[in-house]
């Protein structure tokens, strides 16, 4: 009995058919999950990379916009900063179509991102670095911020990352014409 029981033992291990199957149960599940991050992961970059791209879109026009200008010229007043945030979200100036990245919004209590516009004035030369080549000691500037609760396809969520908050930026040299 010991001699049969020794002999089938042997067999087993000689025999290579299965241990594919084996392999690749294994190894399986860790590339699944490797595959997802890495899905989950360009994702994050793609909506992060939209939003830099549409506050970038909205300072600029911010900072080319003269509502004083379109008053002056009797076309009414218009409100530069919803504008700039319009096209940020949206790309176009009324704000009609779908949003850059879906569900973000221009403002609201129950939105789920905000872009402000403000104008602000900074000095040229900040501990000793000149930040605007400029003729003047400051110069004005519009800044566009963002952010966006990143939902994503549920791959953070499942390894225990909780939510994630994207936020990007944009400052721009106020120019007047």
């Amino acid at each position: 009995m010991f001699k049969m029981l020794s002999r089938y033992l042997s067999r087993f291990r000689r025999d290579q058919r299965g241990a594919v199957i084996v392999e690749m149960t294994l190894i399986t599940p860790l590339m699944l999950i490797l595959s997802a991050g890495v899905f989950e992961f360009g994702n994050l970059i793609h909506d992060k990379l939209l939003m830099e791209a549409g506050l970038t879109d909205g300072a600029r026009f911010a900072a080319r916009c003269n509502s004083q200008m379109y008053t002056d010229a009797g076309l009414g007043a218009i409100n530069c900063s919803a504008i700039a945030a319009n096209i940020a979200v949206f790309g176009n100036p009324t704000g009609t179509g779908s949003p850059r990245i879906s569900g973000w919004q221009t403002s609201g209590a129950t939105s789920y991102a905000t872009v402000t516009m403000n104008n602000a004035c900074k000095d040229t030369v900040v501990g000793g670095v000149t930040q605007y080549r400029s003729t003047t000691a400051q110069v004005c500037t519009v800044r566009a911020v963002g952010s966006y609760p990143y939902a994503g396809v549920g791959m953070l969520s499942f390894i225990g990352i909780g939510p994630l908050t994207i936020h990007g930026s944009h400052d721009e040299r106020l120019i007047r014409f």
